[in-house]
């Protein structure tokens, strides 16, 4: 949907090492200066700090002040920056600096004129939501946009678990681990495991083994509304559990992991024509011919 929408205080961040980082962001600087934006950036930009039209805020000032977030990398950008904003409702612009770029579509010779439409309120929204993770008998919880993985955390070893979704029990499995994916996530790690692609408009959550020890295991589609509980039940054995590959907890022994959809929602803006079917073809090579090996 088009959304009419024009922003007028903008942040920049970043999360990634690439060498073209800087010069883009002054380039959307420089952009967003010529139609009287107000431009801000947070300290993973700070050789920024010297621009007369972006100052260096906090966090905390850019949740409450931004009504649009520039993230500058690739895909893992935007999961970082996903965590710190978009889950605090600042809704995240990608400018593609990856390889795959599912959720940042934005290629560097685009920058001038998809930004100057969005801005102007030529754009689309995209509302993804989070899974939300605790353990029992543990206070903190933790929300991942892509995925939660639950694994030895060592190469070559398995881990004994339960699943239950709410409550009534599914299966007792021995293998690597299990991938608990959103639709978003269905393009990332869960994609390299064999999972199912899930169009992000599928109100769903995938379940995919990871190396089961079984010779019937496959991936589980369910509803987003519905309660994971991942038991693990080896007293002596090791765990890790993973957050989108940015937030990580060890524990040892009987556990037991709460799943289920986040109230928390990241709203994504894309240019007008953006096609998640069409980034399947381009990033995924559907469609390719089939190519005769030369004699």
């Amino acid at each position: 949907m088009v959304k009419k929408k024009k922003f007028s205080k903008i942040a920049l961040s970043t999360s990634s090492k690439d060498k073209r980082v800087f010069s883009i962001a002054k380039q959307i600087i420089e952009i967003l200066s010529s139609v009287d934006i107000e431009i801000s950036h947070d300290k993973s930009l700070s050789d920024l700090n010297k621009s007369k039209y972006s100052k260096l805020v906090s966090s905390k000032k850019i949740v409450t002040s931004s009504d649009l977030l520039i993230a500058i990398g690739g895909d893992g950008t935007i999961l970082n920056c996903s965590r710190i904003y978009g889950s605090k409702g600042v809704p995240l612009l990608g400018i593609n600096l990856g390889k795959l770029g599912f959720l940042s579509d934005i290629a560097p010779n685009d920058v001038t004129t998809s930004l100057l439409e969005v801005i102007n309120g030529k754009y689309i929204t995209d509302n993804r939501f989070f899974l939300e993770a605790s353990i029992k008998e543990d206070k903190e919880s933790f929300i991942a946009l892509n995925e939660i993985v639950i694994h030895s955390g060592s190469i070559a070893q398995m881990i004994e678990f339960e699943i239950y979704i709410n409550d009534a029990f599914v299966y007792k499995q021995k293998a690597d681990g299990v991938i608990i994916n959103t639709p978003t996530g269905s393009t990332a790690y869960s994609l390299s495991g064999g999972g199912p692609i899930v169009h992000p408009e599928v109100e769903a959550i995938t379940l995919l083994p990871m190396f089961p020890q079984s010779l019937s295991s496959s991936s589980l589609i369910v509803k987003d509304s519905s309660l994971i509980r991942v038991v693990l039940t080896q007293s002596g054995s090791s765990c890790q559990v993973s957050f989108d590959s940015q937030d990580k907890i060890n524990f040892k022994g009987k556990k037991e992991i709460t799943i289920s959809k986040s109230s928390s929602q990241l709203t994504l803006i894309h240019p007008l024509g953006h096609d998640f079917y069409g980034g399947c073809r381009n990033k995924l090579g559907w469609s390719m011919g089939i190519v005769n090996p030369s004699k």
